[in-house]
């Protein structure tokens, strides 16, 4: 260890930061390094189980004490003070060049850590793993012990995408997901096409984020380090940087998704089970775009800036490309999964808009459409596990027979187009401003998306819920009190977002800012 210490101590000044938090050990009311520990015994727990009840019961109450210990990982976590909490180090030697330098080696640092940023996608994260359980608690009856490890083995994964300070570290978290995932679309989906659709996922975004791994590559032979610390003070010339960020977009580009890299997203939803089609939309296309702000904004800010156009054209033909091919499909699935393409090219756009507004907005807008596509996901769901079909024209006349359904339906519904005091409005609103400043023509293109979103939107609720009753739809069954019990917390939390948009914006606004302040 000593050995170790004195080498960064002797090449890089930000170790003795690291060594400091290293020597002060991980602490008792360390709430990040509860939530992994909990995360792992659940696994371990689940895969212990044998009687299929009692799983279910243990998987859910493992995702019930993770979801406490978040949840008091972001009421401890302190406002007053600057920078990351929660810190886990870990120092491993993973080559030693000893035929040049006995001292020259290359280490991969696992340094987990939360700020205002991180902590909210963490919380959604832990928040979705029980909404995923109890929606697939009747619908999922085969290999049931292995789709509870799948969902816990995710939650682990994206905890350390969103708080890992390793950039080779967030490579390995943020591609193995897709590991854990395929086997969700692959073995649990609804229909014949699943297989095909899990492959298409899997691969299609593999392939994408080769550009990533090179660069990162690069860094490593070029810099020595992939830690973050490291990586933001390294002084990159314009033709590096201006290479290496657009290698990183077009890697988080796919996850995002933005056109023409979005063709794999619908075809994952249709074939996903529920569970599936709620962790994709709700957190795992926010991959992306936390990447772009945790690593492309603050390390290349010049080329940031030089690439701005570019993202801003891609966003804006996205948003309106995805508004005007969700008017024309017959499938539920397909046309949340579509809104979800233009919601996240919205956030790209705050993303580069490069002022406060357009940052805060575009995160509240992650984690609102993260709620908000959820509860549609389920809706759609619970319609699907009810009349085994998701092709509009074959509903019609629901609120006759699922008055309590068509109520929350339309509340998502609205919710989706940025009703005021929903989640989604202040994000989109922040958005919308925060591109005004920069670029007016562009906020008012970005505006057309919001009016066609609307049409789309009211336009499945009235096709499915008023008009005749179909034929095929002679025995309703309404929201029992569990769906009915999910839909009331995300209603509570859209509304929450919506009206108290601060309880967010005070937690992600100082490190934002520091973003910022690199631009400059």
């Amino acid at each position: 260890m000593g050995t170790i210490q004195a080498y960064f101590l002797e090449h890089l000044e930000w170790s003795l930061h690291l060594f400091t938090i290293w020597n002060v050990g991980v602490y008792r009311h360390n709430y990040l390094l509860i939530l992994i520990v909990l995360n792992v015994i659940s696994l371990v727990i689940v895969g212990l189980s044998v009687n299929v009840v009692k799983l279910k019961l243990r998987s859910l109450y493992g995702g019930l004490l993770q979801l406490i210990s978040c949840v008091l990982m972001v009421t401890q976590f302190d406002l007053n003070t600057q920078g990351a909490q929660y810190h886990i180090v870990g120092i491993s030697n993973i080559l030693t060049l000893d035929y040049v330098d006995p001292v020259s080696s290359i280490f991969l640092i696992y340094h987990l850590s939360v700020d205002g940023i991180s902590i909210f996608f963490i919380l959604l994260s832990v928040f979705l793993l029980p909404i995923c359980i109890l929606c697939s608690w009747t619908t999922v009856t085969v290999r049931v012990k292995e789709f509870h490890i799948m969902l816990h083995l995710i939650t682990l994964l994206l905890i350390h995408v969103f708080c890992v300070q390793d950039l080779l570290l967030f490579y390995i978290f943020f591609e193995s997901i897709l590991i854990p995932m395929f086997f969700v679309i692959g073995v649990w989906g609804s229909r014949d096409r699943k297989i095909h659709a899990g492959y298409q996922f899997f691969l299609y975004t593999l392939v994408g984020s080769l550009l990533m791994l090179l660069s990162i590559i690069y860094l490593l032979i070029t810099v020595g380090s992939t830690h973050c610390y490291v990586l933001y003070m390294y002084d990159y010339s314009i033709l590096e940087g201006r290479l290496i960020w657009l290698a990183f977009f077009l890697s988080f580009a796919v996850k995002v998704p933005m056109v023409p890299f979005h063709i794999w997203l619908p075809e994952a939803h249709v074939e996903a089970p529920t569970a599936g089609s709620v962790l994709l939309a709700g957190i795992l296309l926010k991959m992306g775009t936390y990447g772009l702000i945790r690593f492309s904004l603050p390390m290349f800010p010049e080329a940031t800036v030089f690439f701005k156009p570019l993202v801003f054209a891609m966003s804006l033909v996205s948003i309106i490309y995805a508004a005007c091919t969700t008017i024309r499909q017959v499938d539920l699935k397909k046309v949340i999964a579509y809104s979800s393409v233009g919601h996240m090219n919205y956030v790209t756009l705050g993303i580069l808009s490069n002022n406060i507004y357009g940052l805060e907005g575009s995160i509240l807008l992650m984690l609102g459409h993260g709620l908000v596509s959820s509860a549609l996901f389920l809706c759609v769901g619970l319609l699907y596990e009810r009349y085994h079909s998701r092709i509009i024209l074959y509903y019609g006349g629901l609120i006759f027979g699922m008055p309590i359904f068509g109520i929350f339906f339309m509340f998502f519904t609205f919710a989706n187009v940025s009703l005021p005091g929903t989640s989604n409005f202040i994000g989109e609103f922040l958005i919308l401003l925060g591109v005004a400043e920069t670029n007016m023509v562009a906020a008012i293109i970005a505006s057309i998306g919001v009016i066609l979103g609307a049409v789309y939107a009211i336009w499945l609720y009235n096709r499915i819920m008023f008009g005749t009753v179909k034929i095929n739809l002679t025995k309703f069954s309404d929201m029992n009190r569990k769906e009915v019990f999910l839909s009331v917390i995300l209603v509570i939390l859209i509304l929450l977002v919506g009206f108290y948009p601060s309880c967010l914006t005070d937690y992600m606004h100082q490190d934002l800012m520091e973003i910022l302040e690199r631009q400059l």
